[in-house]
């Protein structure tokens, strides 16, 4: 799995992208087929940081959180929480579509001497 994380216009510093790294590196244990985590962490007049998290992964569309704050720690840590519960809901939503076995759709046989 790669992790990227980059800056629009913030200098993105060792301690925000260890931070990073460390969060996302927790989303496989909810989908284990991600593939990639791009964290976009952008500077907003104002003071206020914004962070989007991108997970690409295996048979699913993008998933998005996107949070938007004064302290860029808490917004990785509120956009990761979102994507928590996208991955639950994805997992949940892909065992849910399995398929119905030979045996669930024929009817049983008649009884022998039932007529």
């Amino acid at each position: 799995m790669l992790v990227t994380v980059t800056g629009k216009h913030v200098e993105i510093t060792d301690p925000i992208r260890a931070h990073a790294e460390e969060k996302a590196a927790k989303l496989p244990r909810y989908y284990n087929s991600i593939t990639r985590i791009d964290v976009l962490v952008e500077g907003n007049e104002g003071g206020n940081q914004s962070v989007e998290v991108i997970v690409h992964a295996e048979h699913n569309e993008l998933l998005v959180a996107k949070e938007t704050g004064a302290d860029t720690y808490m917004c990785i840590d509120m956009a990761v929480h979102k994507l928590e519960r996208q991955l639950k809901k994805a997992k949940e939503k892909q065992r849910g579509h399995k398929a119905i076995s030979a045996a669930e759709i024929q009817p049983p046989l008649p009884e022998e001497g039932a007529a």
